[in-house]
């Protein structure tokens, strides 16, 4: 059976951007006759809250986004990311890094991607025979990186069309564990969807660079059969065309809840987001025959004082085009 997942992140409060992209994953899933599993993703550990994880599902129940199985947790899963990391560096696929942000920033050599961040210029490819060995030389607990190949990387989105990107040079060797011993989001996105049988991915057009890194970490663990369908949706933005968060204001959907936002009138606004005419109030069930991928529109949207309004006062949204 076809699986997909919603994987909300407990660092802070769902909001609407994160509501939207959820609602298009449950509608294209309950469409398609997916599975949904709950994940919730809290390897994140300076920034996690357990009562955000509560208030996540929480938030979901309300608003009609149900589930088929879960909600599973990332942080009791550590051994195996653990395990999946050496079994990489054993294999030569990773190595232990030294490297400080700063020691990256500095080079004059590091190349930047597209978001500004720098590439990792591959001083530590080579340099250690072991994670031991790096640690006795340098006195300083390595992260892991994937030693990416040389190559580029291809695949079909379904929202956005063909890609590719040759990932050495774009985004260069990334890391599979911090420090600390905490896996990296790219590592443990891969081996919990490879351990759920998630087949199809959809989420925001912001992690499209993240869909060739987990391509690559799929074929590195020798699950080639388990990469996913992946959408990516465009985001919604605020004023300053940044991702919708607290900076704009109180977004959240437990902010909205407080206030005695009805969740129809939520759920009203998300579809409008949609491309779905759904008046002044309507549940995800209402909305499943009347969604289509192609009535999304194809650049991020954003959030305006009228659509605020309409959750706030029952004043129509505005039409987003």
């Amino acid at each position: 059976m076809r699986t997909t997942r919603l994987a909300p992140s407990p660092t802070g409060a769902l909001h609407l951007g994160n509501a939207r992209t959820f609602l298009i994953n449950w509608l294209l899933a309950r469409q398609q006759g997916w599975r949904i599993v709950l994940r919730i993703d809290d390897l994140d550990a300076p920034r996690v809250r357990p009562q955000w994880s509560t208030q996540i599902i929480d938030d979901l129940t309300w608003l009609g986004l149900t589930w088929d199985a879960g909600p599973d947790f990332q942080a009791p899963r550590s051994e195996t990311y653990r395990a999946a990391a050496r079994q990489l560096v054993d294999a030569g696929l990773a190595y232990p890094c030294v490297c400080t942000r700063g020691d990256i920033e500095r080079s004059a050599s590091a190349p930047h991607a597209d978001d500004g961040a720098a590439v990792y210029p591959g001083h530590c490819r080579g340099r250690f025979r072991s994670i031991n060995e790096a640690i006795e030389k340098t006195g300083r607990r390595p992260k892991l990186r994937f030693a990416v190949p040389p190559g580029i990387v291809q695949f079909t989105d379904a929202f956005l069309g063909p890609r590719s990107a040759d990932v050495a040079a774009e985004l260069g060797d990334f890391l599979i564990e911090q420090a600390h011993g905490t896996a990296a989001y790219q590592l443990a996105t891969v081996l919990d969807d490879a351990a759920a049988g998630v087949s199809d991915i959809v989420r925001g057009d912001d992690l499209i660079d993240s869909t060739p890194r987990q391509i690559l970490l799929y074929r590195a663990l020798g699950l080639p059969d388990q990469i996913p369908s992946y959408t990516h949706v465009p985001l919604v933005v605020g004023s300053d065309n940044r991702r919708l968060a607290k900076r704009h204001g109180d977004v959240r959907i437990a902010g909205y809840r407080e206030r005695g936002v009805p969740a129809g009138r939520v759920v009203a606004l998300l579809a409008k987001w949609c491309g779905i005419d759904a008046g002044v109030s309507a549940m995800p069930g209402d909305l499943v025959g009347r969604f289509h991928l192609n009535k999304l529109p194809p650049q991020r949207l954003m959030m305006t004082a009228a659509d605020d309004a309409f959750l706030l006062c029952g004043t129509p949204a505005t039409e987003h085009t």
